[in-house]
């Protein structure tokens, strides 16, 4: 591409004769013989014969484009199994939240029975309270097991493990209650094989939700320690505290053995907690209780028998 000054000049050195004209830049000087020059290509114009004819777009046969459309067919149907599956997934799981959240209600309220048991109405209130446990498995575990069939259980165990272990916190209170031992995770799962389909594999309570359950034990313990202290059962009160040192004990050694234990952590902060407070209720009544002597009630002559010392000399 000549420059536009060099035009101008080309223009203007046209009408001189030769002798006169300055020699053209070396760049624009004329081509050597045997060089050859480098010329613009231009798009060739159509024949005078008519414009030039098209090449025509021709489709794909039935027979080629088959193997391509059966493949995203088969890709197709392949995702939608995977969508359904899915789908299908979310369903039972807000199913399980629901039915979880009517085990650990119906769970709380048995709960909330047991704790009103005295040492009028022992049996009374223990037999209730085992109508009421059996009537939470019957019609809410129930519907757990109905759910969860085959391995469903591992792959959903977070949205049903809240009830479980409440379930699990209500058995062990009402057992401890009735006998003072504590109720076994094969004896829990022995009960729910009745709920399950002999020809699948069964619901079973896995070891983890079951520590988890008896963790959170010490709390109504706890509880059911100071209620039996104030009605003046201080040796039942004992028992209770001997009773959770010795679930801590055990699960201090367990822990590090857990392979997802920070919610245990948790928990056995919370349970240690529960142990202090039932030591100090038992040490305080047993140091300082002459100081609960006007607790006893309205009669003249006070019941030493509450602290231990019936015949403690006034």
């Amino acid at each position: 591409m000549v420059p536009l000054r060099v035009c101008h000049r080309l223009v203007h050195l046209r009408g001189l004769p030769s002798s006169l004209r300055l020699p053209l830049p070396s760049t624009m000087a004329a081509p050597q013989p045997g060089c050859k020059t480098l010329r613009p290509t231009t798009t060739s114009s159509p024949s005078p014969a008519g414009p030039a004819t098209k090449r025509s777009r021709t489709m794909a046969t039935d027979a080629a484009a088959s193997p391509a459309s059966a493949g995203c067919s088969a890709m197709k149907a392949e995702f939608t199994g995977h969508a359904e599956y899915l789908n299908a997934l979310n369903d039972k799981r807000e199913r399980l939240v629901k039915a979880s959240r009517d085990v650990t209600m119906n769970s709380k309220k048995v709960i909330f029975q047991v704790h009103r048991i005295s040492k009028n109405n022992k049996e009374e209130v223990l037999s209730k309270a085992e109508n009421d446990l059996a009537a939470v498995v019957n019609q809410y575990i129930g519907k757990l097991v109905k759910e969860l069939q085959g391995t469903d259980f591992w792959k959903l165990r977070r949205a049903y493990t809240p009830g479980v272990q409440e379930y699990i916190e209500a058995a062990t209170f009402c057992r401890f209650c009735k006998t003072g031992t504590l109720l076994g995770l094969a004896e829990i799962n022995d009960s729910l094989l009745a709920l399950s389909d002999k020809s699948i594999e069964p619901l079973q309570i896995n070891v983890l939700d079951y520590l988890l359950g008896v963790a959170d034990l010490s709390g109504e313990l706890m509880r059911l320690a100071i209620g039996r202290i104030s009605d003046g059962e201080v040796e039942y009160a004992k028992n209770i505290c001997a009773f959770v040192r010795d679930i801590y004990r055990e699960l201090t050694l367990l822990v590090p053995l857990m392979d997802d234990n920070n919610e245990m952590k948790k928990k056995m902060e919370v349970m240690l907690q529960s142990v202090v407070k039932i030591e100090n209720a038992c040490f305080s009544v047993h140091v300082r209780g002459s100081e609960y002597i006007p607790m006893l009630g309205s009669s003249g002559e006070s019941d030493y028998a509450f602290f231990g010392a019936a015949d403690y000399d006034q």
